[in-house]
């Protein structure tokens, strides 16, 4: 690749982050009063959607994937506690180690922060014409890909690829 190439890729690359940025703090925006109700700070929010998506973690994984020190993360742990939103409990095959996991009231919590933000990207693509939700659609599919390519076990937390053809969607047999 050639160094203007690489400069233009790397340009690219900065808008689509600049614009995912810019598209993130407006969705979240639409429902900030839902999400500052839960008194988390955005670390501990953080915190509590990596052990959500793991299931449950030993608090040295957990830091690890929040790239912070054991300490901090007992402090995000021990504040997660107090609001009722992880539970902790000695690991069974390591009685030193101290595993993390979301409490059905995090659980709650978090599938709605999921439904408003489905339900606001429903009334964002509702404005989209099929062309265009055809772009988005495919958007996803290819980051999908590259999460899965990245993380095999990612997989596990994606639905199945659709993939829709241009005859489908015009009501053409495939």
């Amino acid at each position: 690749m050639k160094a203007n190439q690489r400069t233009t890729r790397a340009d690219t690359v900065e808008r689509v982050i600049e614009a995912y940025e810019t598209f993130m703090h407006r969705l979240m925006a639409a429902h900030a009063p839902e999400v500052n109700a839960l008194d988390l700070t955005m670390a501990q929010a953080k915190a509590l959607y990596i052990v959500f998506a793991s299931g449950e973690l030993r608090m040295s994984e957990l830091a690890a994937r929040l790239g912070v020190t054991s300490s901090t993360t007992t402090g995000q742990v021990d504040r997660l506690v107090e609001l009722g939103m992880l539970e902790r409990h000695a690991d069974p095959s390591d009685r030193r180690q101290v595993v993390v996991r979301a409490t059905p009231q995090a659980q709650a919590n978090l599938e709605h922060l999921r439904e408003l933000n489905t339900h606001r990207m429903r009334e964002l693509l509702a404005h989209l014409a099929i062309d265009d939700l055809a772009v988005v659609e495919r958007a996803i599919s290819v980051l999908a890909t590259a999460m899965t390519a990245e993380d095999p076990g990612s997989a596990a937390f994606l639905p199945p690829p659709t993939v829709v053809t241009t005859r489908q969607r015009k009501g053409s047999p495939s």
